[in-house]
């Protein structure tokens, strides 16, 4: 259990830490125009391993600060300040600059070796950061940008369902944490006649479904025994089992229906899913 005001000065210090811990271009920041980067050495603060200025996760990281200034709203002087920080952080992310002149945001950046040449195409958990970046009241997104990662989407029909095509279970849930999607529709969605949120129960199902039918014939898939996603596994390994040779992974975005799967299946991806299908989450659960 944690005291509203623990919970205060942690925030405080999190978010003090980001307002003023170094920014600029080089290479031992914490971060760039203020965005972040994806690991941070947990001893100094700064960037780790050579890793590069992550979008993704600097949106996640803004939409937790955010999250934060909605919660504390109580008129103190700390809690004002995080309100205060929380927007600081916020104004302060230049998406117009990650887009690095194209029409999508790209994955990242280096100061070795400038941006990324990935961008968030396809659908994925860069749903947030689309959000974020358009209502950005700074550096905002152009319309165009949105459309321009929606025309990159994948309608499937897989095993019975016909949905947004994203292969980890993961994408289908991050996005979720902070926005209710049930009845918010863009012009994709409005297209197909759901929502983002019915999505993420369709590939919840779907899922189970791959359990079930189980095409690489892996032992302990079934109906309640599912849930494959970006995690660890046990490799990189290759073995000969009942005949089989089997590669294993260790860290990979696993997914279906096109895999990569190895056999490893995440239980934390099945309790994600628990607000898109509780009856079949619960179940497996048990």
């Amino acid at each position: 259990y944690m005291t509203r005001q623990e919970a205060v000065a942690r925030t405080l210090a999190t978010l003090r830490f980001f307002h003023t811990s170094p920014q600029g271009p080089e290479p031992d920041a914490t971060g760039y125009r203020g965005l972040y980067y994806h690991f941070l050495d947990m001893q100094t603060g700064r960037r780790a391993s050579q890793c590069e200025l992550s979008t993704i996760d600097s949106a996640l990281l803004l939409a937790g600060a955010l999250s934060a200034a909605a919660y504390f709203g109580e008129e103190t002087a700390d809690e004002q300040e995080i309100r205060t920080l929380a927007d600081a952080l916020y104004r302060r992310a230049d998406w117009q600059w990650a887009q690095n002149q194209g029409a999508t945001v790209t994955h990242g950046w280096t100061p070795e070796n400038g941006f990324i040449k990935y961008r968030w195409e396809g659908y994925d958990e860069a749903l947030l950061l689309y959000i974020l970046a358009l209502g950005s009241p700074t550096f905002p997104l152009p319309e165009s940008s949105y459309a321009a990662w929606t025309s990159t989407y994948r309608w499937e029909s897989c095993y019975g369902y016909e949905y947004l095509y994203a292969g980890s279970l993961f994408t289908h849930q991050l996005s979720h944490v902070w926005i209710d999607f049930r009845g918010i529709q863009d012009a994709f969605m409005r297209g197909k006649g759901i929502d983002y949120f019915e999505n993420s129960r369709r590939a919840t199902y779907l899922q189970q479904c791959y359990a079930i039918m189980n095409p690489r014939k892996f032992e302990g898939y079934r109906e309640c025994c599912w849930g494959i996603t970006a995690s660890e596994g046990p490799g990189p390994a290759t073995l000969k089992l009942n005949g089989v040779q089997r590669e294993f992974y260790d860290y990979v975005g696993r997914g279906v229906p096109y895999g990569p799967d190895d056999g490893t299946l995440a239980p934390w991806a099945v309790a994600a899913s628990l607000p898109f299908a509780p009856e079949i989450v619960l179940e497996a659960l048990d």
